[in-house]
């Protein structure tokens, strides 16, 4: 196997292209991983929630989860 040595920018500039190419191919997956993000992070401000009071109901945690505008 050859061996290719690359500069710095080289390899950010293939790199860069690597992920725009994927990122626009596959548009889904980020999509996803962004939905994903803010249902963890309304996930989370629910538990803070529940850690500063004595109990969250249910209802107020679903209703945390399912506010999120996508």
């Amino acid at each position: 196997m050859d061996s290719i040595c690359l500069s710095k920018h080289e390899l950010r500039e293939l790199l860069e292209e690597a992920v725009t190419t994927a990122l626009i191919n596959h548009r889904e997956l980020l999509e996803e991983a962004v939905t994903e993000a803010i249902l963890d992070l309304k996930f989370g401000l629910a538990i803070e929630e529940g850690d500063n009071s004595e109990y969250v109901a249910e209802a107020a945690i679903w209703a945390k989860l399912n506010g999120a505008a996508f």
